[in-house]
């Protein structure tokens, strides 16, 4: 006698339910750790940049004989940095070079060169 049994192979809406629902909870816990890394690499990065505006901008001074009051252009700094370049934030902030004896400044919120 032959039993005759017709089961089609695929997956069943539980399975297909269970699946998505794991994929959903690891999305959950990857997402926000890739935000903070995104994050501390704009934050790195402009803090380097700010690094390279002061080394400019003391370069400036010193070759200009310039005091600790004056103020550098972003024309007059960009001759002393790579390429010829004036870099920008990659969190699109603004850099502000300010007076020779203070450091630059970016307006993204935490990007601030750390003090010695």
């Amino acid at each position: 006698m032959k039993i005759n049994t017709s089961r089609q192979a695929g997956f069943t809406l539980v399975e297909i339910m269970i699946v998505v629902a794991i994929i959903g909870l690891l999305a959950a816990i990857a997402i926000p750790n890739f935000v903070r890394a995104r994050n501390t690499a704009q934050k790195n990065s402009c803090i380097n940049n700010l690094r390279q505006i002061d080394g400019a901008k003391q370069q400036w001074a010193l070759e200009n004989k310039q005091t600790d009051t004056a103020v550098a252009t972003s024309d007059d700094v960009k001759v002393y940095l790579k390429n010829n370049a004036y870099p920008h934030c990659p969190a699109s902030g603004t850099y502000t070079i300010n007076a020779v004896n203070a450091d630059p400044t970016c307006s993204s919120s935490g990007h601030v060169l750390p003090t010695p």
